[in-house]
């Protein structure tokens, strides 16, 4: 097959009921090039590691794994793909996703690279996504729809943003990989990092058309993960280390998009106080411009909880209620 153009890198933990669409949803591109599929699973104890040797198996020249024996996140390795996929990634553009999303556009890797290369001040490309539930079912189409039409975002805009792009719709140039900043290893998530990266470098493209599906809170999630336990602790603590990533990233710039970066972490320190349900803050004037960019319905909720405590208890009850299996 020669050189593979573009690999893709791809993540798995505990993803047996969604890998074996994710895996499908590579292998299904429509490409004159080819690719390779680095997949990293992270010691699943549900099966993922044999869906993986299975097609590893069926497309030995394609599929390129590495199945752990012991859990390399909770050894504190929290960017999997920069410690196992992005060495050994030989393509001149790296894909990424996690296996609990997939691609559902066979044209998604040929639209991107065309782009990149006919324009190489470009770092990035994105794009929006569809959005399902643990269920499959679609949801909520905007949510993963950061802006309502085709647009290039300068290294300002990228650094200082309201929306989320889809990890699964990142496809970046693999120089930005090769060497990685403190700022990346240390961060809570891999996607924001390599954003700022990509920024440092150029700027990024982003195609209004959803060429990939996003699991909403599914099993083996970095949502899921974050909504058990203490889940306060969990909140500030990401705030915490965000705030140390973004002064780190200002470090490595020089302050070049230093205004950014303050806004940036100033914007997820409100998020996270705004999942905290913290109305000193929520409603603190000085945090305006980070009120207004919350969707229309998350403001709705946030002022029916506020106003309307019991009432909205008592709602979120009954929800909750007729939830449960059975009704």
């Amino acid at each position: 097959m020669g050189e593979p153009f573009v690999s893709i890198c791809a993540v798995a933990y505990n993803h047996a009921p969604y890998i074996r669409e994710c895996l499908n949803g590579f292998l299904k591109q429509k490409t004159d090039f080819p690719f390779e599929i680095l997949i990293h699973d992270d010691a699943s104890t549900d099966g993922t590691g044999d869906i993986i040797r299975e097609y590893a198996k069926k497309y030995p020249d394609i599929i390129r794994p590495v199945l752990e024996t012991e859990n390399q996140y909770s050894k504190g390795i929290t960017n999997i793909s920069g410690a196992f996929n992005f060495p050994r990634a030989r393509g001149k553009y790296i894909a990424l996703s996690d296996c609990d999303d997939y691609w559902c556009d066979p044209e998604k890797l040929r639209i991107q690279t065309d782009y990149m290369e006919s324009h190489p001040d470009c770092m990035m490309t994105v794009h929006c996504a569809k959005t399902v539930n643990e269920n499959g079912e679609f949801i909520n189409r905007n949510l993963m729809r950061p802006y309502p039409h085709d647009c290039l975002l300068t290294s300002e805009e990228l650094v200082d943003k309201a929306g989320s792009f889809p990890f699964a719709s990142m496809l970046l140039r693999a120089e930005i990989v090769k060497t990685l900043p403190d700022y990346y290893v240390r961060c809570p998530v891999g996607d924001r990092p390599l954003e700022l990266m990509a920024a440092a470098k150029g700027y990024a493209f982003y195609f209004d058309r959803p060429m990939s599906v996003y699991r909403f809170n599914g099993a083996g999630s970095w949502t899921n993960g974050m909504m058990s336990g203490d889940y306060k602790k969990k909140q500030n603590e990401y705030a915490k280390k965000m705030r140390e990533m973004y002064e780190s990233f200002d470090r490595e710039t020089g302050g070049q998009f230093r205004r950014e970066a303050v806004s940036a972490s100033h914007r997820v320190f409100y998020l996270t106080q705004v999942n905290l349900r913290n109305w000193n803050v929520i409603y603190d004037r000085k945090y305006w411009k980070f009120y207004q960019e919350l969707p229309g319905r998350e403001k709705f909720f946030c002022m029916f909880e506020h106003r309307l405590p019991h009432i909205y208890q008592g709602v979120q009850g009954l929800y909750h209620k007729m939830k449960k299996p059975g009704r």
